[in-house]
């Protein structure tokens, strides 16, 4: 069968976040570089599309192919890892720590910026003629994302950072539902369909994905978007960090395993009295 039934794709689970719990650093850093580098492609595929067609429900349907991709070649996101790593500690795996937890994510965290920085430098080139012309259509777009999602959250305080953080976590309970998802099923086709659906929904919405920011923001500064560094570090990318962390572990990596992977005793169904027949006269 092509499905896999919860209390196995959970065991797929915490046996994926041992496996990178112990994965050398070399390649936790190859992996995550990858995904942030692909992710950030995607998510400028995605803009693309919403600025030339004016449709952004077109560039949010669209946008997945890079998750997927990612995910099928075996990379690693920061928001991904957050989620399954630590259930090989709470699952009491020998050797797995919370410095072997912390490690992971920091490694993760370093490559998927590296990544995603790298093609923010290589689409602003693209967006501005390598720095020779003013940023085209697309590229003034991306500028406009950077200002509105880090100025705008500041000119609302602390009302501004709690909706950044509470989008946060509703990205990452959608996000790495769609890695869990994968896991349900063993087939390309499957594992598309279930990534697809979860990830379409949070880029739809909003949510503030901490790696395709680490594309969009870096990529908004190079292509003269009016915020600065700080704006962009402290009303954006850290408290998003937090929130894909709570986002992730909480409804999607902690509620599985508590219900598949350390499943309630089961209560004693009553036991009712057999009927008799009545005989027909």
């Amino acid at each position: 069968m092509s499905y896999l039934n919860p209390s196995e794709f959970v065991t797929k689970m915490i046996d994926a976040g041992e496996a990178k719990a112990f994965m050398s650093t070399r390649d936790t850093i190859i992996r995550a570089y990858m995904a942030g580098a692909i992710l950030a492609l995607a998510a400028a595929f995605a803009v693309t599309i919403s600025v030339q067609t004016g449709q952004p429900l077109l560039g949010a349907v669209l946008f997945p192919v890079g998750f997927c991709m990612l995910y099928l070649l075996g990379f690693d996101l920061l928001t991904g890892v957050f989620t399954l790593v630590p259930l090989a500690l709470i699952d009491k795996r020998p050797g797995v720590n919370v410095r072997a937890v912390l490690r992971n994510w920091w490694l993760v965290l370093v490559g998927n910026f590296a990544g995603a920085l790298t093609v923010a430098a290589m689409m602003a080139c693209i967006f501005t003629f390598s720095f020779t012309a003013d940023p085209n259509e697309v590229g003034r777009a991306i500028g406009t994302i950077g200002e509105s999602r880090t100025v705008g959250y500041a000119e609302h305080g602390a009302a501004g950072m709690l909706t950044l953080f509470i989008r946060g976590v509703l990205c990452n309970w959608m996000v790495s539902t769609g890695v869990v998802a994968a896991m349900i099923s063993t087939s390309v086709s499957g594992k598309v369909i279930g990534m697809w659906m979860p990830v379409l929904v949070f880029f739809y919405m909003g949510f503030e994905h901490s790696i395709v920011n680490m594309y969009l923001f870096p990529s908004g500064l190079m292509l003269g978007g009016d915020f600065s560094v700080a704006d962009y570090l402290l009303w954006n990318e850290i408290p998003t960090v937090v929130g894909n962390l709570v986002g992730g572990l909480t409804f999607v990596g902690l509620t599985l395993y508590a219900t598949h992977a350390r499943t309630g005793a089961a209560r004693n169904a009553p036991v009712l009295p057999e009927k008799v027949a009545v005989p027909v006269k």
